[in-house]
């Protein structure tokens, strides 16, 4: 049995994700819980060992810091500590992350990289509608926990057609969206869209061609794609909305440099967040647009 619960799940969610789903299926299956994240995951653990499929909402990725412990310490743990008699792999925390246009501190924060140092779960974050489906369901029937960011901003700005019927994506494969020789454009989340207006300037201004990579799983991630792209283009840039230091951009240019350093041209760029607290008015020059990442790819042709 599946069971969906978190704060005002019932009604549908702040963000109308859950809407109808009780009327649908009951309120024995689709609830809401105490204003607990360390609860909400905790009791999400002992459904998903005990056999149902644990669904747990945290209402902003910002909140998710309360079941940290819950996260790495016990869903993650829980099948090597048991020396693989059991695990908690029917769980699958979704929580909506990133900018949103006016979250501010609280309600704008990506905190994946805090998740990526996690042996025993996997992350991942769509692009879009399609992939969200796709790579929900995915998630929802993988043997190991999972935590799904969802990009906030994309739930009333994505468009795209979804298929009715049942599909599954794949956790580890990043997606080629634009093929190019220059520079290679990482990025996930709604950070990619950046990075496809951006490979477009380039072409169109400065007769670079980009390719432009949706990671789409931060862990496990691809790194086959990764390396291939950097051995072909030699330039590589690393575009996410989290602070620069310690984000899951630098493992990623650290992996880059350690499998591909002599086909590189010229130092690995990351476009990040600044080593600051989110801001709320400040926000426009806060997250990496389209504007620094052409900066970006300007500097690092010219090296």
């Amino acid at each position: 049995i599946s069971v969906l619960f978190g704060e005002d799940v019932g009604f549908g969610g702040v963000f109308r994700c859950s809407l109808g789903l009780q009327e649908k299926y009951g309120k024995h299956r689709v609830f809401n819980t105490p204003l607990s994240e360390q609860g909400i995951v905790g009791f999400g653990i002992g459904l998903a060992v005990s056999g149902a499929t644990a669904i747990a909402e945290i209402q902003f990725a910002d909140y998710i810091f309360p079941a940290f412990d819950q996260i790495v310490n016990e869903a993650a743990k829980y099948r090597y500590r048991s020396g693989n008699q059991f695990s908690c792999g029917n769980l699958t925390i979704r929580a909506p992350c990133m900018a949103v246009g006016h979250g501010a501190l609280y309600h704008s924060q990506s905190p994946e990289a805090y998740f990526a140092h996690t042996p025993g779960i996997k992350v991942v974050i769509p692009r879009g509608p399609y992939k969200a489906k796709g790579l929900l369901l995915s998630c929802i029937k993988d043997k190991d926990p999972c935590i799904f960011f969802e990009p906030k901003v994309l739930y009333r700005a994505a468009v795209e057609d979804v298929p009715e019927d049942y599909y599954e994506l794949p956790l580890d494969k990043a997606d080629i969206l634009v093929a190019g020789t220059d520079v290679t454009l990482i990025g996930w989340g709604t950070q990619v869209h950046v990075l496809r207006e951006v490979a477009g300037l380039a072409k169109e201004q400065l007769g670079v061609s980009c390719e432009v990579i949706d990671l789409v799983s931060i862990l496990p991630w691809d790194r086959e794609t990764v390396f291939q792209s950097a051995r072909k283009t030699g330039r590589v840039i690393i575009a996410h909305e989290a602070p620069l230091t310690s984000g899951f951009g630098a493992e990623l240019a650290a992996s880059i440099q350690d499998k591909c350093f002599l086909s590189l041209e010229a130092p690995i760029r990351r476009v990040t967040g600044y080593d600051t607290p989110f801001p709320h008015i400040f926000e426009p020059f806060y997250i990496p647009d389209k504007w620094r990442c052409l900066e970006a790819v300007k500097q690092i042709t010219r090296y």
